[in-house]
């Protein structure tokens, strides 16, 4: 199978990408975007992704015959992966409790810790907490990471079905879907009483396992295959997600998800899933 390799990069050396380019025995650098690059004939030599990593870029192999119109599904977690926060740390922090709430998310994205509980356990702690204080996260601290909105309207453009689904809120899921253009969205939904949190989530939690049956569900609704199929997500609550699609993207995740991956993007923005999927 013949591929090609593109390398990619936020503050680039251009020394650097010369000097990549040499080891990696590429003939010519061809130019795709402001970020990303082509290493003409470039080959599989040792120590290239240690240096590429060193020197700041991300960068992966893509298979010649690959094209952006193969793909039908595409789906993302939310915190930390399509946003920059993880909402439940941040409505924590509104209600006193931050420290002992984002130690109990970090080691469940690391998976050491059954998702579903850490949630049941996270949540408790938001008992009596003002609902407003929801819109405040929204609306003071959730941000976009870099590339989300070049990415989805892309793939809204090509009619690629785009999925969020989450272990998040569907407060912030629905707003995102609406202001993204998400064709769905997924997430737990927090129980809220006379204007206050309960300490309670309402239905089924998204774990990993639900996250990999709506993956399946969407799926098969719309007649794609598994190869048709991208994933992406930074935390082990992503990687049964992972397993159910063709292509999964690491973003800036931790090391089991990046293990897990076929690709894994450390530098660079959202946007770098692009260049991946073919021309």
């Amino acid at each position: 199978m013949s591929e090609y390799l593109i390398v990619q990069g936020v503050v680039v050396d251009p020394l650097a990408l010369e000097a990549l380019a040499h080891l990696g025995q590429a003939h010519a650098i061809t130019r795709l975007s402001a970020t990303a690059w082509r290493l003409e004939g470039a080959q599989r030599v040792p120590g290239l992704a240690e240096a590429a990593a060193n020197a700041g870029f991300d960068l992966g192999w893509v298979p010649t015959e690959r094209r952006l119109d193969d793909f039908k599904l595409f789906i993302t977690d939310m915190d930390s992966t399509l946003i920059t926060i993880e909402c439940i740390d941040e409505i924590a922090d509104l209600a006193g409790v931050k420290p002992q709430v984002a130690a109990i998310t970090a080691a469940a994205m690391r998976g050491e810790i059954d998702f579903s509980e850490s949630l049941k356990r996270r949540v408790a702690l938001l008992e009596g907490l003002e609902a407003s204080a929801l819109e405040h996260v929204f609306a003071e601290r959730l941000n976009l990471n870099p590339g989300a909105t070049e990415l989805l309207s892309r793939l809204n453009a090509e009619g690629i079905t785009t999925v969020l689904v989450s272990g998040g809120f569907t407060f912030f899921t629905e707003r995102l879907r609406k202001s993204l253009g998400f064709d769905h969205a997924v997430a737990n939904e927090l129980e809220i009483i006379d204007g206050k949190l309960t300490g309670r989530v309402i239905g089924e939690i998204v774990d990993a396992a639900k996250k990999r049956r709506t993956l399946e569900e969407v799926r098969s609704a719309i007649g794609a295959t598994v190869d048709e199929t991208i994933a992406v997500g930074d935390g082990a609550n992503d990687l049964k997600m992972f397993g159910a699609a063709g292509l999964s993207f690491a973003y800036h995740a931790k090391p089991v998800v990046r293990a897990a991956a076929d690709y894994a993007l450390d530098h660079c923005g959202l946007a770098a899933i692009l260049p991946l999927l073919g021309e």
